[in-house]
């Protein structure tokens, strides 16, 4: 007996036409497959609504992240669009936030009444190209990576610097509407605790100094890194 498999996918963008063909040629190799969805569908409503309807045709259940954390908080499921930086722009009362890579999705939500800021991000667990963490990283952060590789080297650091930077910069945008630069917030990475804290350094925002401390998931398979 078949019972199929659970599939993902992630930014469709399906305003482009070879995109959209490409939706358009997908087949699952079950009727019993499930599809995940994450990251940009589309930027106009109903190219969202397209797409998942399209989708939903072909496989046995269609999963667009979004929606099922939304469902979650009983908060409007209308189609999420993007901002002209490209952030997701949620409902009034909830933040959220969402990732993916390789062989992982993920959508984080929550209400604006319980929490300030909320920024995910995933990486794989393998070194950032050569040359990117010099571009990424403080002179401090640059040393507690060397310092970290020696003490627990399962954990590619570099990569998980830059993840917990990425998570930062999609708290800070929707909070401050501030692009953070590299260079904007320090990160301080420890190898013994479940937390990493980010010393927030923008000048022209009310928030300058404030240091703000977040979750750390397991970073050996994916690295995980939650705001």
């Amino acid at each position: 007996m078949n019972h199929g498999s659970l599939l993902g996918i992630s930014d469709l963008h399906v305003a482009y036409a070879e995109n959209r063909k490409f939706v358009e040629s997908l087949r699952p190799a079950s009727d019993q497959d499930w599809l995940i969805v994450v990251g940009g569908v589309g930027e106009r409503s109903e190219d969202i609504a397209w797409a998942l309807s399209t989708l939903g045709a072909k496989f046995a259940r269609v999963i667009w992240c979004v929606h099922q954390a939304l469902d979650a908080f009983d908060a409007p499921t209308e189609p999420i669009l993007r901002d002209r930086h490209g952030a997701p722009q949620w409902p009034d009362s909830v933040l959220g936030s969402i990732t993916h890579c390789f062989g992982y999705r993920a959508a984080a939500l929550a209400r604006t009444s319980d929490m300030t800021m909320v920024g995910i991000d995933a990486e794989p667990n393998a070194p950032l190209p050569e040359g990117v963490l010099r571009t990424i990283a403080l002179p401090s952060e640059l040393q507690r990576v060397r310092k970290l590789r020696d003490t627990e080297p399962n954990v590619h650091w570099d990569r998980f610097l830059f993840s917990t930077r990425e998570a930062m910069c999609k708290c800070w945008y929707p909070f401050a509407g501030q692009r953070l630069k590299f260079d904007d917030a320090q990160i301080h990475l420890d190898a013994h605790s479940s937390v990493f804290t980010a010393y927030l350094r923008p000048p022209s925002h009310p928030s300058y100094g404030q240091s703000l401390r977040h979750d750390r998931c397991d970073g050996r398979r994916l690295v995980h890194t939650a705001c």
